[in-house]
């Protein structure tokens, strides 16, 4: 993994505020970048789907009139649509969530195309990996903890860890840091320089590198010291606690949106929010000192130009690649923007990657901890994801949609006689969306309701 793609990953995953913070120290250690003025003109970001042939040729589109910049400086996406649901609170002032590693796997394994025993499975093993990511327990001990009742082999167990093993962040549910060294390797791609070599020292003689370095590692191999130099440092462009990266987010982080979502001429569109635009350049005044500088500091510039070059690429390939998904967000759940959750429809990771003709682990960095401001307020891209259930008319109806449905019925029943879960499936049933009483129970806990008992008390 070189060290441009290592930054893109990097990038790619931070959050609005933290990308904010990434990009101000990069200004302050390079004197090659320099913060540039912030315009007001959009490029082409609507939906896939239909094309609105706006007869530009693809050049810059101007903002409509009701999307310009006020006098006081209030950004144009505030003004997009109605407010969020908490109207009285400045969006500056909303919080958003911090995820785990467990619930960011636990995410993942529910938009996985798994059986229910294999869901159970990859539940039992996220909660046996630790914070870096590792999976430390033996799998006969977390056979041993699903009971007999599962009565699963060790060889089962480990077809689901294989699966849990491509989530995100990669080289999640290793048991080793050979292992967790591999994984990471599989994703970089085959003209990596070093790449082969590096993937067979992570499978053992990675081990005595501390002790004979790099030059006894190549002698003892038989090796080109080049090419083990070049293997090495591959190696250590890896991340050995991949689980470290996700829930350092302190809980106290401001939203700020990524994309703006709105509707213009019937058609639903897309962009980077303003601040998520580079606003930074290359300094033209040290650009130009490097013609006429030799040495030392020519090359300390030019060390410096070549680091600005890969950030602006890096934050370039950071836009292109939130904008490819969010255009398949948009036309995948165009219902959704217009109706709101029970308009839903099942959407999973593999879905959305197939389609975008991305990994599934760089469009679960694309969603993780972004938002976008729509018309029916900031929500986060992981809202656009829904597992399905089959409503056996040929179609499904997703999780989201029908715990919605779950809560208009609560919402609509009588106090004194408040519907039972076994009666709430029932009346699903009858709308064409068959779940049995256990579900309904699960996905009413899951949005903190009482049970029916509960609620004659609370009324």
């Amino acid at each position: 993994m070189t060290p441009q793609l290592r930054q893109a990953i990097r990038l790619l995953q931070l959050s609005a505020v933290e990308l904010e913070a990434e990009l101000a120290a990069a200004v302050e250690s390079n004197p090659l970048l320099d913060w540039t003025e912030t315009t007001i003109s959009l490029s082409n970001g609507e939906s896939g789907g239909e094309n609105p042939g706006n007869g530009n040729g693809g050049e810059t589109e101007h903002l409509p009139p009701e999307a310009e910049w006020t006098t006081d400086g209030e950004p144009w996406y505030e003004r997009l649509g109605p407010a969020d649901s908490d109207e009285d609170t400045p969006i500056a002032e909303q919080v958003a969530e911090s995820d785990t590693l467990q619930d960011h796997l636990l995410w993942q394994l529910h938009l996985s195309p798994l059986s229910l025993r294999d869901r159970s499975i990859g539940v039992a093993l996220i909660e046996s990996i630790d914070d870096d990511g590792y999976l430390r327990e033996p799998l006969e001990s977390i056979a041993a903890s699903l009971g007999a009742s599962m009565d699963c082999s060790v060889e089962e167990i480990l077809t689901v860890l294989h699966q849990v093993q491509q989530f995100d962040p990669v080289g999640v549910g290793a048991r080793s840091l050979g292992e967790c060294l591999r994984l990471q390797l599989a994703q970089c791609p085959i003209e990596t320089p070093g790449k082969t070599l590096a993937h067979q020292l992570a499978n053992g003689p990675l081990e005595r590198l501390p002790r004979i370095g790099v030059a006894g590692l190549a002698t003892e191999l038989k090796l080109d010291l080049c090419e083990a130099e070049t293997a090495v440092q591959l190696l250590r462009s890896l991340d050995p606690r991949p689980g470290a990266q996700i829930g350092s987010i302190a809980s106290d982080t401001y939203i700020a949106p990524d994309l703006v979502i709105w509707r213009q001429h019937g058609l639903w569109r897309v962009a980077l929010a303003d601040g998520m635009r580079p606003r930074i350049s290359i300094h033209r005044g040290y650009e130009n000192m490097l013609r006429h500088t030799s040495g030392t500091d020519a090359s300390y510039l030019r060390g410096h130009l070549q680091e600005a070059r890969w950030l602006l690429k890096s934050l370039e390939a950071r836009g292109e690649t939130l904008i490819k998904v969010a255009r398949c967000l948009i036309k995948q759940q165009a219902a959704f923007l217009e109706f709101g959750d029970s308009a839903l429809r099942p959407l999973t990771l593999r879905e959305v990657a197939a389609e975008v003709g991305l990994h599934e682990s760089t469009v679960s960095r694309a969603i993780a901890r972004k938002y976008a401001r729509t018309p029916r307020g900031t929500v986060p891209l992981r809202a656009f994801f829904a597992s399905g259930i089959d409503t056996g008319a040929g179609g499904e109806a997703s999780s989201t949609a029908i715990q919605s449905m779950i809560r208009r019925l609560i919402d609509a029943e009588n106090p004194r006689k408040p519907l039972s879960d076994a009666r709430l499936a029932e009346t699903l049933k009858a709308t064409g969306v068959p779940v049995a009483r256990r579900t309904v129970a699960k996905y009413r806990e899951a949005m903190s309701i009482p049970s029916s008992q509960d609620r004659v008390r609370i009324g």
